[in-house]
């Protein structure tokens, strides 16, 4: 106890950990991720992502922790999901960001994430195709932060909620289903309606 194990390489600070938990009898919410050295076990935990992994992190097995620098590997599972555009940030003939969401069971849009700023061709392209929200749009009043833990307030402009687009997410969601990260914009799915958009929590 008290012992400062950082100075140590990671090979032996989880046979530490694990003492702790047999010592201590620790039990959920408390959990050991675990490691391996064998790529094919490694490359199943791949398939977890519906249980909520990430990814994976790969460390050598002979380095000590050095607390703020990045020495870690990082492989993040990704996917591509359609979405539906409810409401942009930037001008409208200059569409900084897409703000994205799918309908709940009861016929809502709920908001699920928004994309990395577009690049300025993908902008231009999508000039005259994103047309103003008429009444009723189901997120007026709301507001939407620039990010997942963040309070800063989005300056958005609604739009009709019908353009689907293809996006390019990983698999990190928050405690409401929605995308934890900036999504990257794909293509834009003219050919599918939006009610054809898996529901929301799908």
């Amino acid at each position: 106890m008290g012992t400062d194990l950082t100075p140590r390489s990671y090979s032996e600070r989880p046979t530490a950990l694990e003492a702790l938990f047999a010592d201590r009898g620790l039990s959920a919410p408390f959990t050991l991720c675990p490691s391996s050295t064998d790529p094919a076990t490694a490359r199943a935990w791949l398939e977890w992502t519906t249980a909520g992994l990430e990814g994976l992190c790969f460390k050598r097995l002979t380095e000590p922790y050095r607390a703020g620098a990045r020495v870690w590997g990082k492989y993040k599972v990704r996917a591509t999901e359609d979405a539906v555009v409810g409401a942009v940030t930037g001008p409208p003939a200059a569409t900084r960001t897409l703000l994205l969401g799918r309908y709940d069971r009861a016929g809502m849009l709920r908001y699920t994430g928004r994309t990395t700023p577009l690049a300025r061709a993908v902008s231009r392209s999508l000039e005259g195709v994103l047309l103003p929200a008429a009444g009723g749009h189901p997120w007026t009043g709301r507001t939407f932060t620039a990010g997942w833990g963040s309070r800063d307030v989005l300056d958005v402009t609604l739009v009709h909620p019908q353009l689907v687009v293809e996006v390019d997410v990983d698999v990190a969601r928050d405690a409401a289903g929605r995308w934890r990260h900036p999504v990257r914009l794909h293509r834009t799915r003219r050919d599918l309606a939006a009610d054809a958009v898996p529901l929301f929590g799908a």
